[in-house]
């Protein structure tokens, strides 16, 4: 690994780089509450063809908290200014968890920065109202980290808590590797972090669930040839919730990966590593 820092739109973030510099570039971006970290199984399988660039959101791992808050708007637009920063005119994304909702709308607004989308256990923008509401109980546990200062104050002080989500998150306890949930529980506790963490919920309450009820995101068109990838046993996003997102694509389509949770770069990321190298083909 490779470990630099890019000044994108006055922020200072981190990211970490494997593979040939030469290489076709592909963006990777973790979601909550982990950082670049997350991507280190998937490296020996796609680093031989790619040049892979593990970014730390503002916020999170060694990247600067960002002074612009962490709603999706924003976060969608930190991703484009990565690229501008790195002089990057195009890249593919790989993306996961609430990476992967910034990406969606990344990729709406600038489908000529993205070739092709990979995302990892997050619904689309344009769920159901039913599906959202059938599944509105799973999310219970945000109650904790969305209102200020209780978020902060739960990630920083009550590490169990970030270690639940985390094993909870995965279908089979025994995916996680030596250190890797003390490894991220304790970089949530850092106070730009905990603000990141209890910022990204907030924001997605304050703002986007709005957005989704007022269909708002109806009036985005997905171009980005894009693949949705679910686990079969998510608690948090289920492939049930990824119904009904084909309309507002030109290529969308959802895959099920049989025995997963929520974590497929941990679970099984030889299986991760299939889909792109078949998206990022085509």
């Amino acid at each position: 690994m490779r470990h630099h820092h890019v000044l994108a739109d006055g922020v200072r973030l981190h990211y970490a780089e494997a593979g040939d510099p030469g290489a076709p570039p592909v963006l990777l971006v973790h979601g909550f509450p982990q950082h670049w970290y997350t991507w280190r199984h998937l490296l020996p399988g796609l680093a031989g063809e790619y040049r892979l660039i593990c970014l730390d959101m503002p916020g999170f791992g060694w990247s600067e908290a960002s002074p612009g808050g962490y709603g999706t708007d924003r976060r969608a637009a930190d991703l484009v200014a990565v690229l501008d920063a790195l002089g990057l005119e195009r890249v593919r994304l790989l993306a996961h968890d609430w990476g992967a909702w910034a990406g969606f709308l990344a990729c709406a607004r600038s489908p000529e920065r993205f070739s092709h989308f990979l995302a990892l256990n997050m619904v689309h923008p344009w769920p159901t109202r039913r599906n959202t509401l059938r599944h509105a109980w799973r999310f219970w546990y945000t109650v904790l980290l969305e209102w200020p200062p209780l978020g902060r104050q739960v990630l920083r002080r009550w590490p169990a808590f970030t270690r639940y989500l985390l094993r909870r998150g995965v279908a089979d306890r025994a995916a996680w590797r030596a250190g890797e949930v003390e490894e991220f529980a304790t970089a949530a506790r850092q106070p730009r972090s905990a603000r990141a963490g209890e910022g990204i919920h907030r924001a997605f309450v304050a703002h986007d669930i709005a957005a989704l009820r007022r269909k708002e995101f109806h009036s985005l068109r997905l171009t980005v040839p894009t693949v949705l990838l679910a686990g079969e046993r998510d608690v948090v996003i289920p492939p049930g919730l990824l119904a009904c997102g084909e309309p507002f694509a030109d290529a969308l389509a959802v895959e099920v990966l049989p025995g997963c949770g929520h974590c497929p770069q941990h679970e099984r990321p030889e299986l991760v590593v299939a889909a792109a190298r078949r998206l990022f083909a085509s």
